[in-house]
């Protein structure tokens, strides 16, 4: 290796210490791939170290997902079984990202704090039921940051949780009359966990997004939004001639503005990317019909990309988003590529806010979370006013059905209310990330983990060079700046001993680990308090710093009743041989 590309990997190694301490982790060597001539450090509101130290969380959590989160261990087992391997996928994912974020955040300003603003966890994910969705994953009001400052951002997340009077605008006054500056973050940390857990090499990966400023969420939101994302190209040659083009805007019309943006384009070299599948027929069966009638390639399971990677419609919609826009093929016609339809909450907002970083225009449209008809009627409907004399008429009108079904109304009543209670914009013809954000200045950093190889940027999956030697990919992301950063690491501990450290210790009490014969570390306190948090937190009170758990809260279709007695007995047991460490613990 070059004196240059020692100097690289000293200062990675230097930068993310704390990252690859927690993991065992030795970093051998460090590949940059840059789309500019400056790397995006330069171009981001985090300071360089935690830049860094983001990117190698996203790769650490590639890393022990792969390795530890029982790939492929779903495939041909019943439903009970795949569910539950989709599920300790999820946990090993959701454990490395937040045993990362809490790490790194340690060298935060010391007025800083990183909350995650949306995420999925806190209830079963969109249209899903809780043995399918109710996984432990990061969700809303997680805070990282120096304790002090923690408990205080801690504090005002609650009373925004538990006061009706105070809203987003009262939450971020007080905390900067305080002086505490507050990031925000969407994370999914296990994008396609469906193709992780049945062994597919294409498309898993993890998302990390941080903003400059905590999303303008107040409550625990997930929904569906519709979503349309375009080249910039496309919306800018609409603005020209005084044409709106957005999410609602017809598919005839977008078509026109391509074919003007990009003259002579062939409409079968229109590539629309939309979510597949027979399950999908209802919702977007019309959009599809729409788009075929135009003569475009509505893109199927199998379609090369670029990159030469076969690319899948049946799930994840935030990764098509880096290759919107346009590209000529080696005969010299021009392909424009777009994406269409609907993604659940947190990955809408991860790939709207792309558009601050690659040239794209992202619109959504507020959807609710079980909703079973074509797209443009969901988007009528949840633009209704549930408390209108009229409401179940207009409901009737809109879905054809009469009298409408009440436990339909019931639901879509629901759902509008939840919108409002987490000061989701409704009634607004769309929404843009800007919408969502209460800065119009805002930026984002986008870390991505790849798990499996992506179609849409040609990056690698996880690679195994020896059996405690593996090379992982992150793609990093800002306004006017791209990286591709590979890892070379080595497992300090080799593979099987890397096991517990990707491992929860929750789950290892779960699962029949004696835990009086583990070494009793006042870090334990820590990890358990942290666990809780990301795993069980629907189960969870708050009573200043105490934490009390409510076993009865605990779905036992996500953890059966032996698990929970088994966490149970492991809580106990810390807290009376350990009070001083565990003071802040309270079994319900």
């Amino acid at each position: 290796m070059e004196v240059d590309g020692r100097h690289l990997v000293a200062q990675w190694a230097y930068d993310t210490h704390a990252v690859l301490a927690r993991f065992h982790l030795w970093l051998e060597d460090v590949e940059v791939a840059r789309a500019q001539p400056d790397e995006v450090s330069r171009h981001a509101f985090t300071p360089p170290g935690i830049t860094r130290s983001l990117a190698m969380t996203a790769a650490a959590t590639a890393l022990g997902t792969r390795l530890f989160g029982h790939f492929g261990e779903g495939r041909g087992q019943d439903k009970v079984t795949y569910n539950q391997v989709k599920k300790a996928a999820d946990a090993v994912s959701a454990y490395a990202t937040s045993e990362g974020l809490w790490h790194l955040t340690r060298a935060l300003p010391e007025n800083h704090a990183l909350m995650v603003s949306l995420g999925e966890g806190l209830m079963p994910k969109a249209g899903e039921t809780p043995e399918m969705g109710a996984n432990p994953l990061l969700g809303f009001g997680r805070v990282y940051a120096r304790p002090e400052v923690a408990r205080i951002v801690d504090r005002a997340v609650r009373r925004l949780l538990n006061d009706r009077g105070w809203h987003f605008d009262d939450f971020r006054a007080n905390l900067r009359q305080r002086g505490i500056t507050v990031w925000g973050a969407a994370v999914d940390t296990l994008e396609n966990t469906s193709r992780f857990a049945e062994g597919q090499d294409i498309g898993p990966m993890s998302v990390l997004h941080v903003f400059d400023t905590p999303l303008r969420v107040t409550r625990p939101y997930e929904a569906y939004m519709g979503c349309l994302t375009v080249p910039r190209r496309v919306v800018a040659e609409a603005a020209e001639r005084s044409r709106l083009l957005d999410f609602r805007t017809p598919r005839a019309d977008v078509l026109a503005m391509i074919e003007q943006s990009y003259p002579g384009v062939a409409r079968g070299n229109v590539h629309v990317w939309t979510l597949r599948g027979k399950s999908r027929q209802l919702r977007l069966g019309p959009l599809w019909d729409e788009w075929r009638a135009l003569g475009v390639h509505l893109v199927e399971d199998g379609w090369r990309a670029p990159s030469g990677i076969p690319v899948f419609a049946d799930s994840g919609t935030y990764a098509p988003t880096f290759l919107v826009g346009s590209w000529r093929a080696d005969d010299g016609a021009t392909h424009v590529f777009l994406c269409d339809g609907y993604a659940a909450s947190a990955e809408a907002m991860q790939a709207a806010s792309l558009a601050e970083v690659l040239d794209v225009d992202a619109t959504m449209a507020p959807f609710s979370s079980t909703f079973a008809g074509p797209i443009d009627e969901e988007d009528r409907l949840m633009r209704l006013a549930p408390e209108a004399p009229d409401f179940a008429d207009r409901v009737a009108a809109i879905t054809g059905a009469r009298p409408a079904d009440d436990g339909r109304i019931a639901r879509l009543v629901e759902s509008i209310h939840d919108a409002r209670a987490a000061e989701i914009p409704l009634g607004r013809r769309v929404l843009r990330a800007d919408d969502l954000l209460p800065d119009k200045g805002w930026r984002v950093l986008a870390a991505i983990g790849y798990i499996g190889d992506d179609p849409y940027t040609g990056a690698p999956g996880v690679e195994r060079l020896a059996d405690d030697r593996y090379r992982v990919t992150t793609g990093l992301a800002t306004r006017d700046a791209r990286s591709r950063v590979t890892f070379t690491v080595r497992l300090l501990d080799g593979l099987e001993g890397s096991r517990q450290v990707w491992s929860p210790l929750l789950v290892r009490f779960l699962t029949g680990t004696d835990y009086q014969r583990l070494p009793a570390k006042i870090s334990y306190s820590g990890r358990i308090r942290n666990e809780l948090q990301t795993m069980f937190s629907t189960a969870l009170d708050h009573d200043g710093d105490r934490i009390r758990v409510c076993f009865d809260r605990i779905d036992e279709r996500v953890v059966p009743a032996a698990g929970k007695d088994a966490l149970r007995r492991a809580l106990a047991w810390y807290r009376e041989h350990h009070p001083t460490w565990f003071g802040w613990l309270e079994l319900a």
